[in-house]
């Protein structure tokens, strides 16, 4: 089976709710006929794959793909003024739902919250969580706030008490002004913030303190198998960096889940040597322009594991980690 735990879709009611009441999101038809998402020093462009379900079921069923685990993408709802993010994400969650709810046999889904307020991401958090989703997906960084930051302890604990799966998507990273040029925020500041998202959750004691929450760090955790022996050292020398921890970050960040967002071969080994093969989800992108399925397909395919590892890696992990039945319902 293969699940693909890294893609994203723009839900057609949050678009429309956009297009109609424009804030500091707006959309607009595009001159290749496609919605286009403005945000500060960014766009995204809404190919059908992004907002037509049926359209990407359909390629699903070509491209020889069981199920993706469907998720919300920049620039999500935190630039909105909170009550407007927070009805947002709720209508976010609402049509997540529903496609899960319709379609499947073919669909998962992880939750967006709301996190400019803490409180509502909370509430929206239980809501979800009575909508039968397994978890969610949080941006590595929230206008500049960091995951670690204590408003958001109160969140970490309910879904550590659930046993929640949280993804960590990378979003608006610190220093975005220098990454206007040459597509840098996708290429190099995305990677950024999710490095930073992992290292300050584990170093202040988040990771530890909330056991029971399951942590995805997408595009292969960003740098993190690369740097881990640098955060480790870091862990050695400086008392701060033990203060809140009983273990070295390593002993953590192997806990982590890992997405094959990055369609290199070497560097998908070096994450399956930190982490395990029973720590890697596969995951395409899909249908950013960066993103690409028969990329990812032809990178696990050209990875040196056991077929046992192969399959875990495929879809078995995230069977295991969704509550996933053998046939994906």
């Amino acid at each position: 089976m293969l699940i693909d735990v890294h893609n994203h879709y723009y839900p057609p009611p949050f678009l429309a709710a956009l297009r109609a009441d424009p804030g500091v999101l707006r959309v607009e038809t595009g001159p290749d006929g496609n919605p286009w998402l403005y945000s500060p020093g960014d766009i995204n462009v809404a190919v059908p794959g992004h907002r037509d379900i049926a359209h990407r079921e359909a390629m699903l069923e070509r491209e020889g793909v069981d199920r993706q685990v469907i998720t919300l993408t920049c620039p999500g709802t935190t630039l909105e003024a909170p009550a407007r993010s927070a009805a947002l994400a709720s209508m976010v969650n609402d049509a997540l739902a529903a496609v899960v709810a319709g379609r499947g046999h073919r669909f998962s889904a992880l939750a967006t919250l709301p996190l400019n307020d803490p409180a509502a991401s909370v509430r929206e958090f239980e809501r979800a969580m009575g909508l039968g989703f397994k978890g969610c997906m949080l941006f590595g960084s929230v206008n500049k706030v960091p995951l670690s930051d204590r408003r958001y302890w109160p969140l970490y604990e309910r879904a550590s008490e659930a046993q929640a799966v949280f993804m960590i998507h990378p979003n608006f990273p610190p220093g975005v002004e220098q990454m206007e040029e040459y597509w840098l925020m996708p290429l190099v500041g995305f990677l950024m913030d999710t490095t930073l998202a992992a290292a300050g959750l584990v170093f202040s004691g988040v990771v530890e303190r909330y056991p029971g929450i399951r942590w995805i760090l997408g595009h292969l955790g960003g740098t993190i198998p690369y740097l881990v022996e640098r955060l480790d050292r870091g862990y050695e020398a400086f008392p701060e960096c033990r203060a809140n921890l009983t273990q070295p970050p390593s002993a953590h960040l192997k806990r982590f889940f890992y997405d094959t967002v990055n369609f290199d071969p070497k560097a998908l080994r070096l994450a399956v040597d930190f982490a395990g093969a029973s720590q890697i989800l596969a995951g395409s992108d899909y249908p950013h322009m960066i993103g690409s399925i028969p990329k990812m397909k032809a990178a696990l395919a050209a990875l040196k594991v056991s077929e046992a590892e192969r399959a875990m890696i495929l879809g078995g992990n995230a069977m295991r980690l969704l509550g996933l039945g053998p046939d994906g319902g």
